[in-house]
């Protein structure tokens, strides 16, 4: 017998990646919205979603989206939170539950909170999981199907509604876990920022190398620069915000990396073998154990 809908009427703002699937996995597996709406700006992303066919109605005007419904789920970019929480924050039904997929938590506090109108419920959450593709075509049914969700409740926050959206990831294919702000935007600047930082400024050295060099890499790439350009491919909009908004936690952790590649760039230059094989076995360690804990 198939569970009862968590929401009657799930409203996704932005149906790139992520919102579109969250909106395919809810038709797929149920037990998620009687009905999902979707709003996007764009008309060309508005004609490409009613084509998708994968929401009972796609609104252009967010505050029409909204209305009526008993849950609302921000799928854009975390600089575009604030703008469009005044938009919409008018317009929200009491009990209404609001969460998010964004994957700053301190930025969502400090955007959305101030906005809250008494009687919606703020719930922050993060889906650890996304590819290197954008837009409405991008998303899939199984992309939370074995990935982690944090969720970042609100100190006295109501707990049914904390509830109630680990329950929306859980039916999803997601396991659940609960952090505070601080530390989910910490875990995730060395996990997530930090290595797509890397991969952005590896591709960017070498589209600056000489012309002749430059053709050589791209003819050549070995594994290692095709695993750095997926994750370079990444949507631009998204990774900016994402960068401003984690800012500080980001910054910590590319000094504590700058100053690691410092004393490994100092052993290669002195033949200090030692101390690189000890690196080369700790990557491979922390290999195995993601592939161990199913996270590779």
């Amino acid at each position: 017998m198939a569970a009862e809908p968590l929401f009657e009427r799930l409203c996704l703002i932005g149906v790139g990646l992520i919102g579109s699937s969250i909106a395919r996995a809810a038709r797929a597996k149920g037990g998620i919205a009687r009905s999902i709406v979707a709003h996007t700006r764009r008309p060309e992303t508005l004609a490409r979603v009613r084509a998708l066919d994968f929401a009972d109605a796609v609104e252009a005007d967010p505050a029409r989206a909204v209305a009526g419904c008993d849950g609302v789920i921000l799928c854009i970019p975390v600089g575009a939170y604030a703008g469009v929480m005044h938009q919409i924050a008018p317009h929200l039904a009491p009990g209404c539950i609001l969460s998010d997929a964004g994957s700053t938590k301190g930025s969502v506090v400090r955007d959305l909170q101030p906005l809250l109108p008494p009687g919606v419920h703020l719930v922050p959450a993060h889906p650890m999981a996304g590819t290197e593709h954008s837009g409405p075509d991008a998303g899939f049914a199984e992309l939370f199907e074995g990935r982690y969700t944090i969720l970042t409740p609100l100190p006295g926050g109501d707990p049914a509604a904390v509830e109630k959206v680990a329950e929306l990831w859980r039916r999803l294919g997601s396991t659940v876990e609960r952090m505070d702000p601080d530390t989910h935007d910490k875990v995730v600047a060395i996990v997530s920022h930090l290595p797509h930082l890397i991969a952005f400024t590896i591709c960017g050295t070498a589209d600056d190398l000489a012309e002749e060099t430059r053709e050589a890499v791209l003819k050549f790439a070995a594994s290692g620069f095709r695993d750095f350009t997926r994750i370079a491919a990444s949507d631009v909009d998204m990774w900016r915000d994402i960068f401003l908004n984690n800012r500080e936690a980001l910054l910590e952790m590319l000094a504590r990396f700058t100053e690691d590649a410092h004393a490994l760039g100092r052993a290669v230059r002195w033949g200090q073998a030692e101390f690189i094989e000890d690196r080369i076995r700790r990557g491979r360690r922390i290999r195995r154990e993601l592939i161990e804990h199913k996270q590779a």
